[in-house]
């Protein structure tokens, strides 16, 4: 007995066409449901004394992106998207792909290795570690994982795919300058985030998984703010500080030597199940 396909919604079969620009409206229309929900949280920040202790990242940082996750979640679930977001790559990686996990993860490690955990708290370290798993889940998922499959969708090369799926995390970003933030610092804050979202998808790539740029990305966060607020004394931390540097030109070096394209047929395995 021949089984019929189920219903495909027009929401759903709006989604699967993919496209650049559904992958720009997906990600303004999370941006922007991001911060409304965000303003939830506004009476509990009043009850914060310290936006850096345990109970200020925790209202600031954790809680408005494990909401985002969720919006995520929701998302996948409405179009039907497990199995093309989280499992496996139709595409493989090359070797040098290595290079991009290796530049993000041993400037993690010596960031790690050189924060002052004395003065910092157990509570405030265990904290940024839960917000680092919830950033580096909600803005992978987004980026490296709608994004990407929406571009793929739509037939782009893998270097447009890369180069849009960066494009768009590190957009994201730029509402710092919202925030108050500099338009300096915002400036390279975007170098960055363009870089590391190409090691990202490297690492995606060379994985064949997303569950490595969201460990990764998890990780990341976490050392940044921990290494930069309370850093130790030593010349490790001097180089553990040129982290952000060799990534930029780690992701825009190798960013040149993307190459490859999902196939019809591929894309067609790796399709939502109908």
């Amino acid at each position: 007995m021949i089984e019929t396909a189920p219903h495909r919604s027009a929401w759903q079969n709006f989604w699967d066409r993919g496209g650049w620009w559904r992958a720009l409206l997906l990600a303004a229309v999370y941006y922007g449901l991001y911060q409304a929900l965000s303003l939830a949280f506004l009476p509990l920040s009043a009850r914060v004394d310290d936006p850096n202790s345990a109970a200020g990242v925790l209202v600031y940082d954790t809680l408005p992106i494990l909401v985002g996750g969720l919006l995520l979640v929701a998302f996948i679930a409405s179009v039907r998207w497990w199995r093309p977001v989280f499992g496996r790559q139709p595409i493989r990686g090359a070797g040098w792909m290595w290079v991009a996990i290796a530049a993000v993860l041993v400037f993690n490690i010596l960031r790690f290795l050189t924060v002052d955990y004395g003065r910092v708290g157990l509570d405030v370290v265990a904290t940024w570690l839960l917000a680092g798993l919830a950033i580096g889940f909600a803005e992978e998922v987004l980026t490296r994982g709608l994004v990407v499959k929406l571009m793929r969708d739509a037939g782009a090369r893998e270097l447009v795919v890369a180069v849009v799926s960066a494009a768009v995390f590190a957009a994201l970003h730029a509402g710092n300058l919202l925030t108050g933030q500099d338009l300096l610092p915002t400036a390279f804050q975007l170098v960055y985030t363009f870089a590391f979202g190409i090691c990202m998808y490297l690492a995606l790539r060379v994985t064949g998984t997303i569950i490595a740029p969201i460990l990764l990305h998890a990780s990341t966060d976490p050392s940044i703010f921990l290494q930069t607020l309370y850093p130790a004394e030593g010349g490790l931390t001097a180089v553990a500080g040129l982290g952000n540097i060799v990534v930029i030109v780690a992701g825009l070096v190798l960013m040149i030597f993307i190459r490859g394209r999902v196939g019809a047929s591929e894309r067609g395995s790796f399709a939502p199940q109908r």
